[in-house]
């Protein structure tokens, strides 16, 4: 049900796949820029926090992947039975 009204908001696969690898990044860039203004305890709970988001992503996107490939595969109403 939320990956059908993902899909029908124009939500896709790569997006998700983006979202995923945009948010390793920015674990990275929250990390580094928290370490060098924040303790170092700080910045590793910035980095771990925004870094579980890629997990997510990748499962939506997989998610969407096989609803997308499902939506294209033709119906076959004669074998139907």
């Amino acid at each position: 049900m939320i990956v059908k009204k993902l899909h029908e908001a124009g939500v896709s696969s790569e997006h998700a796949y983006l979202a995923a690898f945009g948010s390793i990044g920015l674990s990275l860039a929250s990390w580094l820029t928290s370490r060098r203004n924040e303790d170092l305890e700080r910045a590793d709970r910035w980095g771990i926090f925004v870094g579980e988001w890629a997990p997510t992503f990748f499962a939506l996107g997989l998610a969407l992947a096989n609803y997308e490939q499902r939506e294209e595969e033709p119906v076959d109403l004669i074998g139907v039975g």
